[in-house]
């Protein structure tokens, strides 16, 4: 990047630094979305969930078969289409 370049595009530095941030916040997320370990643990916590009577047992199958797609999906490779 040249001189003239530099000083032009020196306001915009600060938006490139969040969205860079942004980004890399947004790629932690979907890691983390699509770990199998957590969809494990998150499965762990909606059994406890309904074994005290927390959640009806209709809200545990929908969220159990959700989670399970998730994990699924993050086994064979692909991303689930979560917009339920």
């Amino acid at each position: 990047m040249g001189l003239i370049t530099g000083l032009l595009t020196f306001p915009i530095a600060p938006v490139r630094g969040v969205i860079w941030v942004a980004e890399k916040l947004n790629e932690a997320a979907e890691r983390e979305l699509h770990d199998p370990g957590v969809l494990r643990a998150q499965l762990a916590v909606l059994n406890q969930e309904l074994e005290d009577g927390d959640i009806s047992l209709e809200e545990f199958e929908r969220e159990e078969e959700r989670l399970l797609d998730r994990l699924h999906a993050a086994q064979v490779g692909s991303v689930p289409n979560d917009r339920r």
